[in-house]
């Protein structure tokens, strides 16, 4: 089986069955959906629609990264996607698409494309290449990603991490790894937003554990100079105009015939 799509559920409500209605729409075929359900009581679980690519697995976990972890070892596709609650494939052709780059560029364990973010109706582009400088800025929503599952066989997100093990898990394959992830060149994932990292109770850790994770991987001396470098870019403030609908059509503009 090519695909494995996971999607992680706790009492999504009806976010969970729009999510894997939207999935079920692709053209292509060889895929599976597998459901992570940490034990909801709210009848998402009941809403789920019939289908033969559709596993169910139902077990009290640890969190997020616990119960993405524990998926993937059910997971029977050459990749992976994690596709949240909420979120959805940008088109009915993603999978498709994303068969073919992988069939004419195969190995390069990571493959990733753009994201459309709801919240600016807008598409937030990425870099044809992961560079060093692109590792400490961010990585790519993991529902724009496609992860080989054999990368699990050594370590899965690290627990450790509540907010960025997802993030930690990226730079491990790039620096420990030697992985070049491969841009896909199209939109992946239509991003929700306002998800567990991103909320204000969440803010102050996220940024610890993105200084303890880039300090790990890059040493303090680089993991420094990026940090003078964004605040000299006056990184806040683009994040800040990233995020408002009316400025984000032209920053998003910009990014993109600089990546370009």
């Amino acid at each position: 089986m090519k695909f494995s799509v996971i999607t992680v559920t706790y009492n999504s409500g009806d976010k969970l069955k729009n999510t894997i209605e939207n999935v079920l729409e692709q053209t292509f075929d060889d895929y599976e959906i597998l459901i992570k359900d940490g034990g909801s009581t709210d009848g998402s679980i009941d809403s789920i629609p019939t289908d033969e690519k559709i596993r169910l697995y139902s077990q009290k976990d640890k969190g997020i990264y616990d119960a993405m972890n524990e998926a993937v070892k059910l997971a029977k596709g050459d990749y992976v996607c994690f596709m949240n609650c909420g979120d959805s494939f940008f088109d009915k052709d993603v999978l498709a698409n994303t068969n073919k780059v992988i069939d004419s560029e195969p190995n390069r364990k990571i493959y990733y494309g753009d994201a459309f973010f709801c919240l600016t109706g807008e598409v937030i582009s990425q870099p044809k290449e992961i560079t060093e400088s692109i590792c400490y800025r961010h990585m790519p929503n993991h529902q724009s990603c496609f992860f080989e599952r054999s990368m699990w066989d050594e370590k899965g997100f690290d627990l450790n991490y509540k907010i960025r093990a997802d993030y930690d898990f990226f730079l491990r394959q790039y620096f420990q790894n030697d992985v070049r992830p491969k841009y896909l060149g199209i939109t992946v994932a239509s991003y929700e937003g306002g998800g567990f990292s991103e909320t204000k109770a969440n803010r102050k850790r996220d940024k610890e554990e993105h200084r303890e994770i880039v300090v790990k991987y890059m040493g303090e001396k680089r993991a420094n100079h990026y940090r003078r470098i964004m605040r000299l870019t006056l990184q806040p403030l683009r994040t800040w105009i990233a995020q408002k609908s009316i400025f984000a059509g032209l920053y998003n503009s910009v990014k993109k015939a600089i990546y370009r």
